[in-house]
C-alpha cells in the first residue's frame, strides 16, 4: 500500500517562528515558503524536489547543519497517524516515546501528516564557495595525502568553526570541494581559503561569493527552481546507493585513502557506469550535529566526522538497470571498509541500501541501545507490524 501525502502542502509560521509543514511538502517549497513569509531558514538538503517526510524523520543534512543541526533536530512536534488509526501530536511531553521514535525511525511507526519545525532567522548574507581540484585521479598515494590535508583542515579549530559547511564531490572525472560559510567574505578569503588550499594543487576554477540566504539555497539547487510542482512531480532516477559514516575516532588513514583512490583510478575513471561520491563534513570543531547526546532521538549517530554517499545511476528510468553498477558501488565502499577493519563504519539511513539484510541495516543505522528501545516502542504501538518494510524495526 502507498499512502499519498501530495495534498498536505501547508507551510505556515506561528508567532514563535515554528513552521507547520505538511507531510507532502518538498524542500524547495519549504525553503521558499518560510523565507517569503518571515525571512526564516532551516537546515536541510540542497535538492528542492526531495520530500520533507523521509528527509526530516531520518536525519536531513544541509551545509548549514554544522551550525544549526540536522533537519531532524529542529522537530518540536509531529502530527502522526498510528497503526491503530489514532491521530496524535507527538512532542517531548506528549507521547514522548513516539516523538523519540519518529525522529530517526518514522518509517516503522506511523504516517506523519504535519511537522512542527523550529526555524532560524535567515542570515543577511552567506558565502557560497567552491574549488575544483585537478589531478586527483592520477596517483592514489598523492591524492590520499591531499585528502589527509583536507581532513586535518576540517578539524583545525583555529580556522574552522560551526559556521563552515564542507562537501566534496567526485565522479572519476572531476573532484570539487565546496560549501557555505556563515561569515564575511573577508574572513573566508583571508583565513579559511589560504589554509584549505595550502596543501592542495592550484584549483582549475574557484569561486567565493557573498549572497542572500535564498540566493544561496537557489544556487545550491543544481539548476532546479526552488518552487516545485505540488502535483505531477516527475523527476525520478533509478539508482543504487551505499553509505559510510566515518567516525571521528576512526577517521581515514593514509592506507584507507590510498585504497579508495586506487579503486577509483582503476575502476571509476573510465567506468561505463554513471556514478558519483559525495563526502560531507558532519563533525569538526563545534559541530551542532554532534552536540546532541545519543539519547536525544532515534537518530543516534552523533560522532561522525564524514558521511559518504556512493551513488550509481541508470540515468534513464526506462532502461534496464546496468548490471555493473551494484558491484562497482559495492566495491567502492569495500575499498574503504576492508582497508580499515579496526573501525566500525555505520551507515546513514537516508541513503538507504537495499542490499543490506534486516540485521545488517539495524546494526548500520542504530546503536544497540537505540535499537533495543525502538523495538520496545514498536511492540507497544505497532504490534501487528502495520508499518513494515524489508528493513523495518523488529524485522
Amino acid at each position: 500500500m502507498v499512502i499519498d501525502l501530495q495534498s498536505f502542502q501547508e507551510v505556515s509560521l506561528d508567532a514563535n517562528n515554528i513552521a507547520k509543514v505538511g507531510g507532502g511538502v518538498r524542500l524547495g517549497n519549504l525553503a521558499q515558503g518560510i523565507f517569503n513569509q518571515k525571512q526564516r531558514a532551516l537546515p536541510h538538503g540542497t535538492c528542492p524536489g526531495v520530500g520533507v517526510g523521509g528527509h526530516a524523520t531520518h536525519g536531513g543534512f544541509g551545509l548549514s547543519s554544522r551550525a544549526w543541526g540536522l533537519t531532524l533536530d529542529t522537530i518540536v512536534g509531529l502530527d502522526v497517524v498510528l497503526a491503530n488509526g489514532s491521530f496524535v501530536k507527538a512532542t517531548s511531553t506528549a507521547y514522548p516515546d513516539i516523538y523519540y521514535a519518529l525522529r530517526g525511525a518514522a518509517d516503522s511507526f506511523g504516517i506523519v501528516t504535519s511537522f512542527y519545525l523550529q526555524t532560524q532567522p535567515a542570515p543577511a548574507s552567506i558565502i557560497n564557495w567552491s574549488f575544483s581540484i585537478p589531478n586527483m585521479f592520477q596517483s592514489a598515494a598523492t591524492s590520499a595525502n591531499y585528502f589527509l590535508h583536507i581532513q586535518a583542515f576540517a578539524q583545525n579549530a583555529s580556522v574552522v568553526d560551526r559556521n563552515l559547511g564542507i562537501g566534496m564531490y567526485m565522479d572519476g572525472q572531476g573532484f570539487s570541494i565546496s560549501g557555505t560559510y556563515l561569515g564575511s567574505l573577508t574572513s573566508f578569503n583571508n583565513k579559511i581559503k589560504p589554509e584549505l588550499l595550502r596543501g592542495l594543487p592550484t584549483p582549475t576554477s574557484q569561486s567565493a561569493t557573498s549572497m542572500t540566504w535564498i540566493e544561496s539555497v537557489t544556487a545550491l539547487a543544481n539548476g532546479q527552481p526552488l518552487t516545485q510542482p505540488t502535483t505531477g512531480y516527475n523527476l525520478h532516477d533509478t539508482f543504487f546507493a551505499k553509505s559510510i559514516v566515518v567516525p571521528t575516532s576512526g577517521q581515514f588513514t593514509a592506507a584507507t585513502l590510498t585504497s579508495y583512490f586506487d579503486y577509483i583510478i582503476k575502476n571509476g575513471v573510465n567506468s561505463a557506469n554513471s556514478w558519483f561520491s559525495i563526502i560531507n563534513l558532519y563533525g569538526g570543531p563545534d559541530s551542532q550535529i554532534n552536540a546532541k547526546p545519543t539519547s536525544f532521538s532515534a537518530y543516534s549517530d552523533r560522532t561522525a566526522l564524514w558521511v559518504i554517499q556512493h551513488y550509481g545511476s541508470a540515468g534513464n528510468t526506462g532502461a534496464p538497470f546496468p548490471a555493473g553498477i551494484i558491484p562497482f558501488i559495492t566495491g567502492l565502499s569495500n575499498s574503504i571498509t576492508s582497508a580499515q577493519p579496526q573501525t566500525v563504519f555505520p551507515g546513514y539511513i537516508n541513503y538507504v541500501d537495499p542490499s543490506l539484510t534486516p540485521a545488517q541495516a539495524h546494526a548500520a543505522y542504530f546503536d544497540d541501545a537505540t535499537y533495543a528501545k525502538l523495538v520496545g516502542i514498536k511492540q507497544k504501538v505497532d504490534p501487528g507490524n502495520v508499518f513494515w518494510n524489508p528493513q523495518a524495526i523488529g524485522t
